[in-house]
């Protein structure tokens, strides 16, 4: 598979003197979809927010942050984004009184100050796999269902031409058939070649849409291999598919 987009090791992250994480090493690769579950509170959110330095000022972070063969440990968010990183949050954090254009637009400012001729030329990729998108793109972002600002949010974030696209609960407060098609779409990123680290509660959509997957579990990787081999491990299955799994 090459060498990996993302490359973390060791990575410690405190608050004081709690330490939210405990060492934790991951690897992502081009084109690959990599998934972190873990129960609520096992550090999955101060994990992503460690790697694209999005912790409070007040927050310790240690270890290794390497980025296809750059390190990033000691840079901030502005800087790791415009080598190639891109974290699409929990909140989705839109633009609600802009329109759905401009909220896109605005995805492509790092390309932008960067001084790139072609800054802008993901917008119709972007339409092409979010046609909702195309159809509402003059509408205010804060009109748009709970599916199709998550489907802004991960647009937005595509502007910027990312080599490392993280997601924190896509599917947090969806309906399933929304869910459903949130996933399709991650599925289908990876033919543009991009790295994908998701972060999810739903761990049976998770671990289908994924190739790896790594169980974080009171900060520390407690289970990791093949995604569809964990899917049919006995304590994930027992811990976060349910019985009925085991049954089918």
């Amino acid at each position: 598979m090459g060498s990996p987009i993302l490359e973390v090791k060791d990575l410690h992250v405190s608050y004081g003197k709690v330490e939210a994480l405990h060492g934790v090493n991951l690897n992502v690769g081009a084109g690959r979809i990599v998934t972190v579950i873990g129960p609520n509170g096992a550090g999955k959110s101060t994990m992503l927010n460690g790697i694209a330095g999005a912790v409070p000022t007040t927050a310790s972070v240690s270890g290794s942050i390497g980025m296809a063969g750059q390190e990033l440990t000691e840079l901030d968010v502005e800087q790791r984004v415009y080598h190639g990183m891109c974290l699409v949050p929990e909140k989705r954090e839109l633009f609600a009184t802009m329109t759905v254009e401009d909220n896109l637009v605005l995805g492509s400012y790092p390309r932008y100050k960067a001084r790139e001729k072609n800054y802008g030329d993901q917008l119709e990729v972007v339409f092409e796999l979010f046609p909702r998108l195309k159809e509402r793109r003059r509408q205010d972002a804060g009109t748009l269902s709970g599916g199709e600002r998550q489907m802004l949010a991960l647009g937005r974030a595509l502007m910027a031409k990312p080599k490392l696209l993280m997601l924190d609960e896509p599917s947090l407060g969806l309906a399933p058939l929304i869910v459903k098609e949130i996933f399709h779409i991650i599925v289908r990123l990876k033919e543009t070649g991009v790295g994908i680290l998701l972060v999810e509660q739903n761990a049976r959509a998770a671990l289908q849409a994924a190739d790896y997957a790594y169980v974080l579990e009171n900060g520390e990787v407690a289970l990791e291999g093949l995604a569809s081999e964990l899917a049919n491990d006995a304590k994930v299955i027992d811990t976060y598919l349910g019985l009925t799994k085991r049954a089918a």
